[in-house]
């Protein structure tokens, strides 16, 4: 049955019309639908009385936390419209500074009234949010923590993870980013089950360091890898999607990677291209505008993970870290 959705259209590209009984402890599979803005949404209701829907929105936030928050509530209506339990949002959605030092000053507590409001849209609306890079008042008051947050649908934060891989990084023809300067690094991983199954937290840099997603699929048992991010233009387009791919083939995941889009103020911008991969490392979901404002929307069942994972069973024939230290060179 086809339903509207405020100022989008979307793309609907199913690989399987079969209906597929679904199980909250059992795997993931997506099937791409695309939001952008303006237009007519329509789906298959077979498809949706049988799915578990998400959305990763896309947007380009600036240094007022006002004008970020109307956003992410108007993309969060989008995203219930569209009948999603779970809307990933990308890192620093709620601020991103125009000078050095606005952040740490504006560095808050999880209990603080930033996310307070934000733990009420999440209850008013009735849907999780994931809620990547939020800028959490550190140990003093010099440095703060990048701190992804998931918030139940009855607006209860139900777990949080601080960014362990800090970006420090003198990027090719760009400029020196030094996130240690005012940012404490994590020291724990995080895993949290949801309606959509159990998700792996991480932030923008982390991506670039396979373990921490290893230990998530291997240890922690993820099955879907949340990676909120703000990449830089230059390094979005060199690596981006295939770091994503990457993580999602080596991990027989779903990837779902929120992103900042376009130019933040005279000088930020970022890469955007908000994906949506499965764990074969296949693209399903992606706004047809890299820089656009708007959500991608994905239908979830829980078979095609356990598919990969059957056909290819790296869990049971990856070594252990005591057959790497002994083994000789």
């Amino acid at each position: 049955m086809p339903f509207c959705l405020n100022n989008c259209r979307l793309h609907v590209n199913l690989n399987s019309k079969r209906n597929l009984l679904l199980c909250p402890t059992r795997h993931v599979r997506f099937r791409s639908l695309t939001v952008q803005s303006s237009g007519i949404i329509s789906s298959d209701p077979a498809m949706a009385s049988n799915s578990v829907r998400v959305a990763a929105a896309q947007m380009t936030s600036i240094n007022d936390l006002a004008a970020n928050f109307a956003t992410c509530s108007r993309l969060v209506k989008e995203a219930v419209a569209a009948e999603a339990k779970l809307v990933c949002f990308p890192e620093s959605f709620s601020f991103i500074a125009a000078k050095n030092g606005e952040s740490v000053k504006l560095a808050e507590p999880l209990d603080g009234p930033i996310m307070q409001r934000y733990c009420s849209l999440a209850r008013e609306s009735g849907i999780w949010l994931s809620l990547g890079g939020f800028q959490e008042k550190g140990s003093d008051d010099a440095h703060l923590r990048n701190t992804h947050v998931i918030i139940d649908d009855s607006g209860n934060i139900r777990s949080s993870y601080s960014k362990i891989h800090l970006f420090d990084v003198d990027v090719p023809g760009g400029r020196v980013y030094k996130e240690s300067s005012f940012t404490e690094p994590g020291k724990d991983i995080v895993a949290v089950d949801s309606p959509v199954g159990r998700l792996g937290l991480s932030v923008c840099y982390d991506l670039r360091f396979p373990e921490l997603y290893q230990q998530l699929r291997f240890q922690h048992e993820a099955q879907i890898l949340l990676v909120p991010s703000a990449f830089t233009t230059i390094t979005g387009q060199a690596h981006w999607e295939i770091l994503l791919r990457a993580r999602a083939i080596e991990t027989q995941c779903y990837v779902i990677a929120a992103a900042q889009a376009g130019k933040h103020n005279e000088n930020r911008e970022s890469y955007g291209d908000t994906l949506i991969i499965d764990p074969w490392g296949t693209v399903v979901g992606r706004l047809p505008d890299r820089i656009s404002t708007g959500i991608i929307v994905a239908d979830i069942d829980f078979s095609l993970i356990d598919s990969v994972r059957a056909k290819i069973p790296i869990a049971k024939q990856r070594k252990p870290i005591k057959f790497w230290k002994s083994a000789s060179l």
